[in-house]
């Protein structure tokens, strides 16, 4: 049973929770502004968010059919019938719950309770919860008409960088958008193999993605236009913050992704697809890691 869960939550995919969080935590002690139980506590909240978000993935697509039989990617929890879809349901109110529990911590030992940017920062945790589940249910799932990449861009980058960077400092810096559009990008990487994997079984179901939309090909070449805007966006902050040295630091990585674009290129089944997406999650952690430890010399 326990196995069964630890597959529904899709650890795999957690780095990318961890990223946003990280460079958000990174950016506020370059600045000087680094907060630990801030950046505990966003951690766990992120970490409660993307296990809620593939949970309600997981039940979503199992209702509305995406995860057929005749779906090429892994099998999924409900589709498999490892769990139900009613202990899935009551795993997604669960997780909500933390979610929401967790985010208040937050806000508690951050900006403090009853503040006006307090209720600002409980309404975008609301918006990521709703986000998560929304996903892929009820009767208008904006994943099925291709938002998806829009939303990850914006809650794994622009608001999840940048929120965290903020309830550190109280205050925002405009450079740290271009980091926070990297993570962002490189997590919309990771959605972008998951959808191009996945064309014909989100093809029959009516789950209209990006790939879905614009066939394996072009979806490749817009996956490499994502990944290659994402180090541009990072190698631009370095040079305007004189951070020139973290360029070399970062070699390693860029050498990675040029490795997962050369094999994303290469690839045309879903089981050449398929591990690329625990590549470029985990290649995306470790750049942040490199990233964060370049710019505070440690």
């Amino acid at each position: 049973m326990l196995k069964n869960w630890l597959e529904a939550f899709r650890l795999r995919t957690l780095p990318l929770a961890l990223s946003c969080i990280g460079m958000g935590s990174f950016l506020a002690a370059f600045y000087g502004q680094f907060s630990l139980a801030v950046c505990i506590l966003s951690l766990t909240t992120t970490l409660f968010l993307q296990i809620l978000s593939n949970l309600a993935n997981d039940y979503g697509d199992s209702i509305h059919g995406a995860d057929s039989a005749d779906r090429e990617g892994p099998k999924r929890s409900v589709q498999s019938g490892s769990i139900s879809s009613k202990a899935m349901f009551n795993s997604i109110v669960v997780f909500t719950a933390l979610s929401f529990i967790s985010g208040i911590m937050l806000l508690y030992f951050s900006v403090g309770i009853g503040s006006s940017t307090f209720y600002v920062f409980l309404g975008l945790g609301l918006a990521a919860i709703a986000a998560a589940i929304a996903y892929t249910n009820g009767k208008r799932p904006y994943g099925y008409s291709g938002l998806g990449d829009i939303s990850v861009f914006l809650f794994f980058g622009i608001l999840g960088v940048c929120g965290t960077y903020f309830l550190h400092a109280q205050s925002f810096e405009a450079l740290i958008l271009l980091p926070a559009a990297s993570c962002g990008l490189f997590a919309t990487g990771v959605l972008n193999i998951n959808n191009i994997r996945d064309i014909k079984s989100d093809k029959a179901a009516g789950k209209n993605s990006i790939p879905v939309r614009i066939g394996m090909d072009k979806a490749k070449v817009y996956h490499g236009l994502i990944i290659i805007s994402g180090l541009i966006s990072s190698i631009i902050f370095l040079l305007l913050t004189n951070n020139y040295k973290t360029i070399l630091y970062l070699f390693f990585c860029y050498f990675l992704f040029g490795k997962h674009l050369s094999n994303m290129y290469k690839a045309n089944t879903s089981q050449e697809f398929d591990p690329q997406l625990k590549i470029l999650a985990l290649s995306t952690l470790l750049f942040v890691i490199l990233f964060g430890i370049s710019i505070l010399d440690l």
